[in-house]
């Protein structure tokens, strides 16, 4: 990639680095939990759209800046965009956030929104 001065998309990987607030290994644990498995919508393949989406985050997480592909790219684009529609959304029971569906299907996005 670019720096920000030669190419826009630098944006999206400051977005992404500051949105996926979870590490490559605390996502891939994440992952392997039921609950990451209990939410999302199927992709047909009988795992959900966010998880497979969890899978590509973690490959970019392991990938220095310069090594990112257009493919990548254009994942962090997707991954800035649902996390910010899906924080702007707010859980549907405030009391119960932390087993929230919402807050697992964000953390299948590689943002825990209870993490400080």
């Amino acid at each position: 990639m670019a720096t920000k001065a030669n190419d826009p998309s630098a944006d999206i990987y400051a977005d992404f680095k500051k949105e996926v607030n979870m590490t490559a290994a605390e996502l891939e644990k994440w992952l392997k939990t039921e609950e990451s498995k209990s939410v999302g919508q199927d992709s047909g393949d009988g795992t959900s759209i966010g998880h497979h989406s969890g899978e590509k985050i973690i490959r970019i997480l392991h990938k220095k800046k310069a090594d990112l592909t257009a493919g990548d790219e254009a994942h962090m684009h997707k991954v800035h965009s649902y996390i910010s529609r899906h924080l702007a959304q707010g859980p549907h029971d405030k009391k119960d956030v932390e087993t929230s569906h919402w807050r697992y299907s964000l953390m299948n996005w590689g943002h825990d929104p209870l993490k400080k």
